[in-house]
């Protein structure tokens, strides 16, 4: 697709940036062609209108996607240019703390200015041996990579490092030298490769100095070849040296120092030694104090010094050359403070007796008048005459400096020579590895003659550079079979011409230089007129005329011209020269041997630098003319000529270029300045190689690698068998324009930006598959959370209903037993209260109704005299009332009447007047009488109702006045009756009133008794109270006394338990490091005797021809020999030849404490033997007194006896002449006691040794006939013992009768039937206990009857069982019974616990007894399987053969008749016997011809240990001790001759390692020591070992068993190694996972398996196989345990330490694939049985490592979460990997700087190794724990393969 197609909205741009160079933008909209204007968004939030170019119309720089963002190879991005470059290096700077990046072929390192734990020894094991793009950069992957050129192309090589001053240059020369002696080692044992590093710091101190840009600044150029012989170790190196700045020693600028070796000598001024140099501080030099910074924070110069010193030492250097050197240098110091006086402006002169000339003068051994003539004057020759002038003051002070300069530039050539010298070696060297330490391009103000000869040298590296690079690339296209078209790049041979063509600069200069009048002046106008408008690259500038401009290649550099004629001369006075070279001083005229008058030296001038060629170790004597026109060579000429041969040495290696960039001028560690950074890229040459990488396919894929990355942008029909054919069907899809790409043979090349449109279309593709994915999970997630939620609720509602229904039921029936109570209650309290109230009613009813019913009477009889007195009083009041009412009433009438009548005559009157008024009248009157007449008929009829009312209210009184009159009669008979009670009543009253009195006489006795008891009560609850509080306050007390003795004990008990765990983790940590180091050190002592054979067998070959035959074998059991003073008999007749060429010092201990251990033996022997003498003797007297009663006995026992006698007196005799010997010997011993006698050789030392070799096999053979007399004379006794008791009885019954006391004889049957009631009752004791005993067996053997019968009846049945239901029958009956057993003995055992636990815990012994029982069953029974297989398998074939061999005829004439042979059953010891002489043949068959394979297949496990140790017994049995030694030693030197001869093959080792614990173990087994007799059988213990203690043994073979775990550890390792890398990390186990990410230019290895690569599956098969051999030769379980954790171990190291250096390893993907290769590996433990065995937990580094990989890594919660998990991780190796953490996918986020330094906070207090990567080669400290076997010695039959036919069992 077209460019412009990619300029779309949110595109990221780079933008031009004054600041920071470039800036990065995003477009707010499409670019269409023709805009002139991008509407931009800048990162810091503000919008830009970005205006074309109106020319060049080119579009800004599209950024890199973020997933190419940080890449380990700069090439590997799709949009190559300067931005992305910068970028890039500084993400990976500052973000990923990554020092180095692959740019093509270039490794560019960035100074960090910080100590970074990546350097190593374990770096260095890492990156050995791998391939440059599989490691993440570093400077020893460059370094690997040339020593892999080199070994595989057979072509030298060349590792060339520059960059700016600062920009650590030396130090990555340095490291890459480290690498080399380092992994090569040395082919001698001079040490070459530390002698090679040793140089570096005797170069930097004369070579280096402080400036201001770098503490440790390289001023000189060196070339280092590093000498490899045909094996590729290190033999010799050479350095050739350049330029050195000879100006420095005369003259530093502000805040810098002079060279290191300066301040070194003035800081060790102090040292006795140098007390004679006169020096002091460095402030009082005119050298050293011109900078005023003499010291280097964190520098200690007097340590420096040493160090120097001691390097000098290693290189061989003397200590009087050395002090040699420090005198110069010294006097160069005392030099540059001489003072000059003016006498005239012509003349000068030096004060008399000047103290630093004077000092100068004696330090370099010249007279002080001629050097201090010689420096106020010169010597002027003309043609005729020589003339002597005196000089000015300025110009003696230049003389002494051009001096100063002069002598230090030859010390400096003369070390450089001796240091070539040391490393110079005699081996002829095979190949080289040159490591160039040179300077980059420079520029500054004012550039002079150093900055002309250094931008020249780098002018002529790059033009190789480019060379090389175009060469490359042109060679990749041409393999790959692409169109090539010619890359135009930038060739710099016309800025070289214009440098040293002729009549090019330096040739003008050297013109000029020898003209007699030549300026800087002139040589500038010829340099305008000779290149001005002719060269584009010269130019002139416009202000000044005595300085020119050249255009290099990294940029235009402004030169003046001053100064540039006196440096290319670099003169210096002749008589001076001359005084130096009649120097008194040795060493001070081996400087100037070259030398013969004022000259033109190999430095540079009084302010420049120095080209040095490399010099011969000798002088070469020359002709003088010839010597001359050499001195004559100007500075440049030299320089040239060196840059020549140096051009030619590089162009005939294979270069690797190292560029170091310089982040800062500050010095600031990771601090990263974009301005100086373009720099010096552009300078370097980086951004040319990228120039050229995009000029034409820089983007470069593998079909598999392409097809893995963009499979999801093809569909499945699109996907052919074809990779190659399938890539470009697709691509012609995806690409239209086929410019953009072409096909290789092996590999699809793109244009730049190609990679990054098709990560765009595939990042669309995924971005749209992961939203239909989240759509489609989301929308299941959300489905199942609401049918999991409507499920839940259901359930909720329905377990909620129920429990309301539950609730309601409950209520109800609460409520209807409520009511019912309720109603019972209520109708008992309303029950009690009515019958409380009808009590009270009744008695009041009763009172109320007597006080009604009185008042009643009172009250009718006060109303009967009422009404009497009423009715008077009434009566007459009415009377008169009535009366006057009358009288009134008439008067009032009258008056009334009178004036109505008036009125009423009125009205007649008038009405009469008026008949109308009549007329009405009358109707008014009408009606009036109706009403009155009707008013009338109502008044009547209310009279007759009133009338009949008054009749019925007369009957009314009438009747109530009856009835009153009888209430009345009736009281007054009441009346009477109360009179009468009243008389009772006070009676009663008065009875009452008595009572009362004593009643309150009771209740005041009554209440004081109360108010008593009450004082009492109140008394007795006070002081229970005070007692309930005392008592509670002691129950307080009690307890907390009891919580604090309970809380004292439980910490007391915690602390205990904390410090015993403690201590012990503490003991097991000393034990496992005492061990590990007693491992190691044997480990060492094994290395140490290996290399001491191969040294002895090398002398051997050398000096000694061997003799046919045989050839010695030395025993490596040196160790200890000197404890057992034993060897085998094979060694001591093979030594006895050189015994008496060896010094007598180191055997004469030896023999005599041989012969004094043989003396204490022998005297053993003698008591032994008296002891038997008197033995003899006794019994013989016994024989003799019952020789009368032995006359019926056979004459053959006689004459046995005879025969013994006869032994017993040879014996004698023989025990008389050993001790003449011994005494003979100890006279010659005491009279000859000199050391002459004593010494090796002498006639009366071997008759000692003759002679005690003889008594200790005399001694062997008597003491061996002593047993045979000693049974013997045991079965004498036995016979004899029947008649001695008999004739002891008759005896004891004679003095029975011969004893006359009879008192005697009644105490003595007194306290005989004491002793028979003793012994009755202790007799019906055991016969009680017996009984009870018989009892309980009776009962136990009929239950086990019982069981028998059961288990027949199972059996019976399982028999009818087919067999596949036989086995699950049998386990469930066995269960069965096993649950029986249990339940019944723990009702047995209810009440007693603790037998019930015993109990328990011998079941589970049991069980665990039975498993281990089935399991070598299992074993047994597969293994008779095989072997039945293999022996039908044989015997078909004998079959065959016999019926081939066999007629027809012969078949069928012999019947076959079975024969039964009887066999003699024989009982074996378990001892095995052999002749001393088939000793050697015994250990050849058994050990050293011996096949592995077959014995672990056909025999049982540990068969060669089985048979060796029963040889042993038979040994001991005999008590030949000479022949258990030789045999053990035999053994030993035996296995380890097998182990180095086959030491490489696992089954070999693994073999061996087997038998040598089983053979261990044996010897513990039958050592007869309690503590490993535990296990064995009656039977073994018989077996035990008699004679001899063979602990020492014991140890000798528990070292040669750590030996074989090492070698087999290391076997182990070499096997793995390959593995592990490529099937943990690189292979994809789960497919489809992680996409391929471009790589660059250098390749990593293809993730995808191909044929050859190894895969997980690969590892656990390997896995497999190491532990069905470890299992088939039958090695301890736990012994397999510590192999399988040794194995983990190094899997889990080696990954992690991959994962660490690996930058494109680290990302999410990749975690989950390496935690499912770690559960792949745990899944095999368990199928194995070994997650018991600590494999797993060395496994816990890389699963953290995995899980980190894969956590949320943003928040500070994150954070805090990773420091607790990552708790196996140290510090470093968790920022390391978040720092590496590179996304694969958009998807995926980078780590941010924020975080990493937020989990560096919170783990800065956790205290762990700096150390980054694990040591892989750490190795576990083994133990063997004792292990016996099961396995009789008796049953063991040796088969008739192993060829031991010369043996028997015993």
């Amino acid at each position: 697709m077209a460019a412009s197609e990619l300029y779309t909205k949110f595109a990221r741009v780079w933008i031009p940036d004054p600041e920071e160079v470039w800036k990065s933008a995003e477009l707010l909209k499409d670019y269409k062609p023709g805009d002139k204007v991008l509407l931009l968004h800048l990162e810091d939030g503000k919008d830009l209108e970005y205006r074309l170019d109106p020319k060049t119309k080119e579009l800004p720089h599209l950024r890199n996607p973020d997933i190419l963002v940080g890449e380990n190879d700069l090439t590997a991005l799709s949009y190559l240019h300067e931005p992305a470059v910068l970028h890039n290096l500084r993400v990976r700077f500052i973000d990923s703390k990554l020092i180095y990046t692959y740019c093509g072929i270039v490794l560019v390192a960035i100074n960090p200015y910080e100590q970074l734990p990546i350097y190593g020894e374990d770096i260095i094991n890492a990156y050995s041996g791998q391939n440059m793009g599989d490691m993440d950069p570093h400077i020893f992957a460059v370094a690997e990579e040339a020593y892999k050129q080199m070994a595989r192309d057979e072509r030298n090589q060349s590792i060339i490092v520059s960059g700016e001053s600062g920009a650590g240059k030396t130090v990555s020369a340095k490291y890459a030298m480290r690498y080399f002696a380092t992994v090569s080692g040395s082919a001698s044992e001079a040490n070459v490769e530390e002698k090679v590093l040793a140089s570096n710091p005797i170069m930097e101190s004369i070579g280096n100095a402080k400036t201001t840009r770098n503490d440790n600044s390289s001023r000189f150029g060196k070339y280092i070849e590093i000498g490899f012989d045909k094996r590729y170790r290190i033999i010799g190196a050479n350095m050739r040296t350049y330029l050195l700045e000879k100006s420095r020693v005369v003259f530093q600028a502000e805040e810098e120092r002079n060279y290191h070796i300066f301040y070194q000598l003035c800081a060790s001024a102090n040292l006795p030694e140098f007390k004679a140099l006169r020096l002091g501080d460095a402030n009082n030099f005119h050298y050293t104090n011109q900078g005023g910074s003499p010291v280097i924070e964190g520098v200690d110069d007097a340590k420096e010094m040493a160090h120097t010193r001691q390097a000098c030492t290693l290189l061989g250097i003397s200590e009087s050359y050395q002090m040699g050197i420090f005198r110069i240098l010294a006097g160069i110091l005392h030099l540059g403070n001489v003072v000059f006086m003016s006498r005239d402006s012509d003349s000068c002169t030096i004060p008399p007796k000047h103290e630093p000339l004077s000092i100068f003068c004696d330090l370099m051994g010249v007279a002080f008048e001629e050097m201090s003539h010689w420096l106020c004057h010169r010597k002027l020759a003309t043609a005729t005459e020589t003339y002597i002038k005196p000089i000015s003051k300025l110009q003696a002070t230049n003389a002494r400096d051009a001096l100063a300069k002069h002598i230090y530039a030859k010390l400096f050539n003369w070390i450089v020579d001796h240091v070539n010298q040391a490393l110079h070696s005699a081996v002829k060297q095979h190949s080289f590895i040159g490591v160039l330490d040179i300077y980059g391009f420079e520029t500054f103000e004012i550039n002079s003659f150093e900055q002309f000869c250094i931008n020249y040298a780098n002018e002529k590296l790059q033009q190789q550079f480019n060379m090389h690079v175009f060469k490359l690339e042109q060679e990749e296209y041409m393999k790959e079979q692409i169109p090539w078209t010619l890359i135009d790049f930038y060739d710099n041979q016309p800025c070289i011409n214009l440098i040293e063509s002729k009549l090019g600069i330096l040739d003008l200069l050297d013109e000029e230089c020898k003209m007699p009048k030549g300026t800087d002046d002139t040589w500038a106008q010829k340099l305008y007129n000779t290149h001005l408008n002719k060269c584009a690259l010269f130019e002139k500038p416009r202000l000044s005329n005595k300085a020119f401009i050249i255009q290099h290649f990294a940029d235009k550099v402004e030169y003046q011209c001053e100064g540039f004629l006196e440096k290319n001369k670099d003169t210096v006075f002749e008589e001076q020269i001359k005084v130096l070279k009649s120097s008194k001083f040795k060493m001070l005229p081996e400087l100037f041997q070259d030398d013969e008058k004022a000259v033109s030296p190999t430095s540079a001038t009084s302010s420049g630098r120095t080209p040095l060629t490399r010099t011969p170790s000798k002088p070469t004597k020359g002709r003088p003319g010839q010597t001359a026109k050499e001195h004559k060579k100007t500075v440049g000429h030299q320089f040239r000529n060196s840059l020549h041969l140096l051009m030619e040495t590089l162009n005939a290696t294979t270069p690797h270029y190292v560029r170091c960039i310089k982040p800062n001028d500050f010095k600031f560690p990771f601090t990263f300045d974009e301005k100086r950074a373009v720099q010096q890229l552009r300078a370097c040459g980086v951004l040319e190689t990228i120039r050229i990488s995009a000029a034409g396919f820089p983007s470069r894929w593998t079909y598999q690698e392409f097809f893995s990355r963009y499979r999801v942008l093809m569909k499945q029909k699109d996907v052919l068998s074809d990779r190659k054919q399938t890539c470009k069907n697709v691509l012609e899809k995806l690409i239209v324009d086929k410019d953009k790409y072409q096909f290789g043979k092996t590999k699809i090349f793109f244009r730049a930006g190609q990679v990054a449109y098709l990560e765009k279309l595939r990042a669309d593709k995924l971005r749209a598959a992961c939203i239909r994915i989240q759509k489609t999970i989301r929308g299941w997630l959300l489905r199942k959370k609401y049918l999991r939620m409507r499920k839940a609720a259901i359930t909720v509602q329905r377990y909620v209903r129920g429990h309301q229904a539950r609730c309601y039921a409950k209520f109800l029936r609460r409520t209807k037993a409520a009511t019912i109570i309720q109603k019972y209650w209520r109708m008992y309290v309303a029950r009690r209260r009515y019958k409380i109230m009808r009590t009270a009613a009744i008695v009041l009813q009763s009172y109320l109704r007597g006080y009604l019913a009185r008042n009643r009477y009172h009250k009718i009889l006060r109303e009967h005299k009422a009404v009497i007195i009423q009715k008077w009083v009434r009566g007459w009041l009415a009377r008169t009332y009535y009366r006057r009412s009358i009288h009134a009433i008439i008067y009032l009438q009258c008056c009334f009447r009178r004036m109505m009548a008036k009125r009423e005559l009125k009205k007649l009157k008038i009405e009469a007047r008026s008949v109308e008024r009549y007329k009405k009248l009358h109707i008014g009157m009408e009606n009036k009488i109706m009403q009155l007449q009707r008013k009338v008929d109502e008044q009547n009829k209310d009279y007759k109702c009133l009338m009949e009312k008054l009749t019925n209210l007369e009957g009314t009184y009438n009747s109530e006045t009856e009835k009153l009159r009888s209430d009345l009669e009736r009281l007054q008979l009441s009346e009477e009756e109360a009179k009468i009670a009243t008389g009772r009543v006070l009676s009663l009253q008065e009875e009452i009133a008595k009572l009362r009195k004593d009643l309150e006489q009771t209740r005041s006795e009554k209440k004081s008794i109360e108010e008593h008891a009450d004082r009492y009560k109140q008394e007795t609850e006070q002081l229970v109270s005070n007692l309930k509080e005392e008592n509670t306050l002691l129950k307080q007390e009690k307890e907390a006394l009891n919580h604090r003795i309970v809380e004292q004990a439980k910490e007391m008990t915690e602390t205990m338990e904390k410090k015993l765990v403690e201590e012990t983790k503490q003991l097991e940590l000393d034990l496992n490091d005492e061990r590990l180091r007693y491992q190691n050190l044997l480990n060492e002592f094994s290395r140490l005797e290996e290399r001491y054979d191969d040294l002895k067998e090398e002398m051997t070959l050398m000096v000694n021809v061997p003799k046919p035959g045989h050839k010695r074998t030395d025993s490596t059991h040196s160790s200890n020999e000197s404890e057992y003073t034993f060897s085998s008999e094979i060694a001591e007749t093979e030594d006895i030849p050189s015994r008496t060429e060896e010094p007598s010092e180191k055997k004469v201990p030896l023999d005599m404490s041989l012969f004094l251990k043989l003396q204490k033996r022998v005297t053993e022997l003698e008591q032994e033997k008296q002891v038997m003498q008197d033995e003899l003797d006794r019994k013989e007297e016994q024989v003799l007194r019952s020789k009368a009663k032995e006359e019926e006995r056979p004459q053959i026992r006689g004459a046995e006896l005879e025969y013994e006698s006869l032994k017993r007196q040879e014996l004698e005799s023989e025990n008389k002449k050993l001790k003449n010997e011994l005494n003979e010997l100890r006279k010659a011993l005491s009279e000859k006691s000199s050391p002459e006698v004593t010494a090796p050789g002498a006639p009366a030392y071997r008759v000692l040794m003759e002679q005690l070799t003889s008594v200790s096999e005399e001694l062997d053979v008597r003491k061996e006939e002593v047993l045979i007399l000693r049974s013997q004379l045991v079965s004498q006794k036995e016979a004899i013992q029947p008649k001695n008791t008999m004739t002891d009885s008759t005896i004891l019954l004679e003095d029975v009768q011969k004893m006359k006391d009879k008192g005697e004889i009644a105490q003595a049957y007194i306290g005989l039937k004491e002793t028979n009631r003793l012994l009755e009752s202790q007799l019906q004791s055991q016969k009680r206990s017996h009984e009870n005993e018989a009892e309980a067996l009776r009962g136990e053997i009929q239950s086990l009857k019982e069981e028998n019968n059961r288990q027949q009846q199972l059996l019976a049945q399982n028999l009818q069982l087919p067999p596949e239901a036989r086995i699950e029958a049998s386990l469930q009956h066995e269960i069965t019974r096993l649950t029986n057993e249990n339940l019944y003995f723990e009702e047995l055992y209810a009440d007693d616990p603790k037998k019930y636990q015993s109990y328990r815990i011998s079941l589970y012994k049991r069980m665990i007894d039975l498993m281990e029982q089935l399991e070598k069953q299992d074993k047994t029974v597969r293994k008779l399987k095989k072997q039945l297989k293999v022996f039908a398998k044989k015997i078909g074939e004998l079959e065959v053969g016999q019926m081939e061999n066999v007629s027809p005829g012969q078949i069928i004439d012999e019947p076959i008749r079975p024969v039964n042979i009887p066999r003699k059953e024989k009982d074996f010891q378990g001892m095995l016997e052999y002749k001393k002489e088939d000793e050697q043949k015994l250990v050849k068959n058994l050990i050293l011809e011996l096949k592995p394979r077959g014995v672990a297949v056909n025999l049982i496990p540990g068969l060669p240990a089985y048979i060796l140790f029963m040889c042993v017994r038979h040994a001991d049995y005999l008590n030949d001790d000479q022949k258990v030694r030789s045999l053990l030693t035999s053994t030993i030197n035996s296995i380890k001759k097998v182990l180095k001869k086959r030491g490489d093959d696992f089954e070999t080792v693994s073999f061996w390692l087997s038998n040598t614990c089983r053979f261990l173990h044996c010897l513990k087994q039958y050592s007869g020591e309690e503590g490993f007799m535990k296990h064995n059988t009656s039977r073994q213990n018989e077996h035990c070992l008699t004679n001899f203690d063979l602990a020492e043994y014991r140890q000798v073979l528990s070292d040669l068993a750590i030996q074989i775990y090492q070698q087999l550890v290391r076997v182990l390792e070499n096997i793995l190694q390959p593995m592990i890398v490529s099937g943990m990390l690189e292979h994809e186990t789960i497919q489809g996972v992680s996409g391929v990410k471009p790589t660059g230019l250098r390749k990593r290895t293809s993730s995808i398996a191909d044929e050859g690569t190894y895969t997980l599956d690969s590892i656990l098969r390997q896995l497999n196989s190491f532990h069905s051999v470890m299992c088939q030769h039958g090695m301890d379980p736990e012994l397999i345990k510590q192999v399988v954790k040794q194995m983990f171990y190094i899997v889990g190291a080696v990954t992690l330490n991959n994962l660490l250096l690996r930058k494109d390893m680290c990302s999410w993907s990749k975690g989950m694939q390496i935690r499912y290769n770690v559960s792949q590996l745990e899944e095999w433990l368990r199928d194995k049985n070994l997650m018991n065995s600590g494999a797993k937990e060395t496994l816990e580094p890389l699963i953290q490592a995995a899980q980190l990989l894969q956590v949320k890594k943003k928040t500070d919660d994150d954070a805090e979460a990773i420091c607790s998990m990552c708790n196996a991780l140290t510090t470093a190796q968790i920022v390391k990997v978040l720092n590496l953490y590179t996304p694969v996918n958009e998807f995926e986020e980078r780590v941010s700087v924020s975080f990493i330094r937020t989990i560096q906070m919170r783990l800065r207090d956790r205290k762990d190794s700096p150390q980054l990567l694990m040591d892989a080669k750490h190795i576990f400290p083994v133990t063997f724990p004792f292990n016996p076997s099961s396995l009789a010695l008796e049953t063991i039959q040796i088969p008739a393969s192993l060829g031991l036919g010369f043996i028997s069992r015993v």
